[in-house]
């Protein structure tokens, strides 16, 4: 089972990577640059960016994958069964990690747009829902879920 828990968090952090690249590409000049400006760093730190996703798409792979294959391999038939409880569970830990970056932003920075912190939340939200749930889609047509 370990083999799998790694493969969905190597396809985890695949998908939400690429969709997080394609946002930040597009976003950060004409969102973030301008609103925020003299607070963002010159340069961008390659570190912390990594240590954000390996920490984020762990919590991920564990709150909202890792309980979509659960369920899809139980054989459950509800509604929220296999990738449907991974979007669920994804977009409310999008919302949560996201909120608490932005909202101790807003409350702790002086000149932090709340602009900014509703399109972040919308954006971590879908990202994240997006994410787990094409994941957790890929892990059972391609890898047999986990107990396939």
């Amino acid at each position: 089972m370990l083999a799998k828990l790694l493969t969905a968090y190597a396809v985890t952090a695949l998908i939400f990577g690429a969709l997080d690249a394609i946002w930040l590409r597009f976003a950060s000049p004409a969102l973030y640059r301008p609103a925020l400006g003299d607070l963002l760093a010159d340069k961008f730190r390659v570190g912390p960016a990594i240590a954000f996703y390996v920490i984020y798409v762990a919590a991920i792979t564990y709150f909202a994958v890792f309980p979509g294959l659960l369920s899809a391999d139980a054989g459950n038939a509800s509604f929220f069964a296999g990738p449907r409880l991974a979007v669920v569970h994804g977009a409310i830990v999008g919302l949560v990690c996201y909120a608490t970056y932005d909202l101790t932003n807003q409350a702790t920075l002086k000149n932090w747009p709340v602009h900014v912190t509703l399109i972040d939340l919308a954006w971590g939200t879908a990202a994240t829902a997006l994410a787990t749930g094409l994941s957790t889609l890929v892990m059972i047509r391609f890898f047999g879920g986990l107990a396939g």
